[in-house]
Formats: structure tokens, sequence, C-alpha cells
């Protein structure tokens, strides 16, 4: 396997681990408006933050762990996916653990 799909496939693997989380609670993905609202703007602030970072020469990507594919603002399509995945997987766990405490301390 290439080196250049581990970045992916990292997070790839974060979404399949945290998938069935859903399941506990409201869920986290039946309210993709509220997920919206919540994860596009701070993603927006971090990849104007990256862009700065990049062009500033502060911070740059090994093209060895990445695909190749950038978007318009030279940040690589994994940093963006990085920015989207992370935050709804820490959403879920969030929704998850929430619930499930929830229903333990009405116990």
């Amino acid at each position: 396997m290439s080196d250049r799909w581990q970045y992916l496939l990292v997070l790839a693997a974060c979404l399949a681990i945290t998938a069935p989380l859903e399941a506990f609670g409201p869920g986290v993905y039946r309210q993709w408006r509220r997920l919206t609202r919540a994860v596009l703007p701070v993603a927006a602030v971090f990849l104007i933050w990256d862009e700065f970072a990049v062009a500033a020469r502060v911070w740059s990507y090994s093209p060895t762990y990445i695909s190749g594919l950038i978007i318009p603002f030279r940040v690589p399509i994994e940093e963006v996916l990085f920015f989207l995945v992370i935050p709804v997987c820490g959403l879920l766990t969030y929704n998850a653990v929430s619930t499930i405490l929830g229903k333990v301390h009405r116990r």
C-alpha cells in the first residue's frame, strides 16, 4: 500500500469506529442542520488559518502522506476532511457518552 493514502485511511477509520455511536441518543447525523452549523464555521476558520500558515511557510504537508489533491487555497483535501471528520467523530462520541451517562444517573 502506498503511504500517500495513510491520512485518508486514518480519517476513514475514525468515521468507521464512531459510526455505530449514532445509535445512541438523538443522533448526530440525524440532526444534520445542527451538525452543519456546529462544524462548518469552525472548519472554515481552521482552513483559513492553515492557508496562512502554508503561505507563510510555517506549516507544510509531506507529499509522502497525502493524495496530492489540493483545494484552491493550497490545502490538501485530507486537511479539509480532517476539519470535518474529526469534529463529527467528537460529536458522535459526546452524544453517545452523554446519553449513556444520562441513563446511568437516572437509575
